[in-house]
């Protein structure tokens, strides 16, 4: 598995602050189009639930780490979330309004709202007993199959206590994951498009960091096979050597 041991402090070290993982996931009938010249529409559904597997694998190895929560308009990764035990929060009613970055933003900020308040009426339950100032929240990308559990571990450590910080994607450009440590603010949410100039301008700190595997969303059939050079987590190697990738690189670890 991805992730089976850390560096980083452990929960104890945090006192009475609670660290919970937010992904957020599109539905499956638009994800990862720039993939569609070399994957047909069953190989992206089975390779985006596969980078969800193992993001939310590595994700949950995180000693610090409480809990992992999917937010999702599919019932396809709903179930997917479910069965390898992470919690799954129902987008809320879409505005048709809203543009799909919007909606995404929209999303994170819901589902964080309800991690930090313990709001009811949710499939995740809130904890009323912690205020939302110890509930740390950290949201990351979903398709990020090669990330080792100690990056992110690092990552939640070097995140600066008070506010948000972000961990920059390997373009230089998107937010591969943006934390908010000790601070009884929101998330505000910035991703799409430019997202790593418009969460800096908003007050988030970038971290400096090597973290390849945290760094490396896959949006394209050449970030697949960057991932796939750097070492994928165990559900994602399954489906790209079902489709006749060749194993030099082997599957994550710590």
């Amino acid at each position: 598995m991805a992730g089976s041991s850390t560096m980083g402090a452990s929960r104890d070290d945090y006192g009475d602050r609670v660290v919970r993982v937010l992904i957020a996931v599109k539905d499956l009938a638009t994800a990862k189009s720039r993939l569609a010249a070399e994957f047909s529409a069953p190989d992206r559904t089975r390779l985006v639930l596969a980078m969800l597997s193992d993001t939310v694998a590595a994700a949950d190895s995180v000693s610090a780490v409480d809990s992992v929560t999917v937010v999702t308009p599919d019932p396809l990764v709903a179930d997917t979330a479910r069965r390898i035990g992470a919690r799954v929060f129902d987008e809320p009613v879409r505005d048709p309004a809203l543009q799909p970055d919007e909606r995404l933003n929209h999303a994170f900020a819901a589902a964080a709202h309800v991690l930090r308040h313990g709001h009811v009426g949710a499939d995740v339950d809130g904890d009323e007993t912690v205020s939302a100032g110890h509930v740390d929240i950290i949201a990351l990308q979903a398709d990020l199959p090669a990330m080792r559990s100690a990056e992110l571990a690092q990552a939640y450590d070097r995140a600066r206590r008070g506010g948000r910080s972000l961990v920059v994607d390997h373009h230089g450009t998107g937010t591969a994951a943006l934390i908010l440590k000790d601070s009884p603010d929101e998330l505000t949410p910035l991703f799409g498009p430019d997202s790593a100039r418009r969460h800096t301008a908003s007050g988030a700190r970038e971290l400096d960091g090597e973290w390849p595997g945290l760094r490396l969303d896959v949006d394209t059939a050449d970030d697949v096979r960057r991932a796939h050079r750097l070492g994928v987590g165990p559900a994602t190697a399954a489906v790209l050597h079902s489709l006749g990738w060749n194993d030099e690189a082997s599957a994550t670890t710590a």
